[in-house]
């Protein structure tokens, strides 16, 4: 998902290592892996306009063999003593690649409490006041004290609460901080086209016709 994404092209903007990346993390269920375009005339060092650059990671990775998605069961853990909770689009295709990592890696640590925004259950009063349109613009995440965190803190966070925090340790820095957070916020602008979705006029448009139905029923379901 976007989030190794930021990483990965973070990283390309200093000196590399002799030794091989550690941008590729190879998870329970399968292996994700990032490749470059092919280019004509490769310049392992050339940089790229972020954008540029970030969409190419994101169409390498909506290439990536897709995760099996967890049990119902599974799903509806959530741990007691939970240290950060996470916010995330279940309709997100790429997105839940990221969710079902972490959902598994949350299995040892019972750190991270996930709550799906598009679920009908979402109460923004239960979640700092976020409500389902801001959230849907980038992702948020709330720590047990309150404190919300968004964009690439909010990765660092979920992932150092997991034991993967050297993966975005770099993004503490200046300036891989700054160009981490503008790389993401390419991917939060295109999400939903990269992922093929409407627009979020229509998304919310479509919320909003459920609710007017649901109001009247007491089986609602999409």
């Amino acid at each position: 998902m976007a989030l190794r994404v930021v990483v990965a092209a973070s990283a390309s903007r200093i000196p590399r290592p002799q030794n091989p990346p550690l941008l590729s993390l190879t998870h329970h269920n399968g292996t994700l892996k990032f490749h470059k375009t092919p280019s004509s005339h490769p310049r392992p060092n050339a940089l790229l306009p972020l954008p540029t650059r970030s969409l190419r990671y994101i169409r390498a990775i909506s290439e990536a063999t897709v995760e099996p998605e967890l049990s119902k069961e599974e799903q509806k853990e959530s741990p007691k003593d939970w240290k950060i909770k996470m916010l995330y689009d279940g309709d997100c295709p790429l997105c839940m690649r990221e969710v079902n990592m972490l959902r598994e890696r949350n299995k040892s640590y019972g750190t991270i409490k996930f709550v799906d925004i598009g679920s009908d259950d979402y109460s923004p009063k239960e979640n700092q006041g976020l409500d389902y349109e801001t959230v849907m613009g980038r992702i948020h995440a709330i720590l047990s004290n309150g404190t919300v965190v968004t964009d690439v803190e909010a990765f660092r966070e979920l992932y150092e609460h997991v034991g993967l925090g050297w993966v975005y340790a770099i993004t503490k820095y200046e300036p891989i901080a700054k160009i981490a957070d503008s790389i993401y916020g390419v991917w939060a602008k295109y999400r939903l086209q990269i992922t093929g979705r409407p627009p979020i006029e229509e998304i919310l448009e479509a919320r909003k016709k459920k609710g007017e139905v649901c109001k009247d029923s007491n089986a609602c379901k999409m």
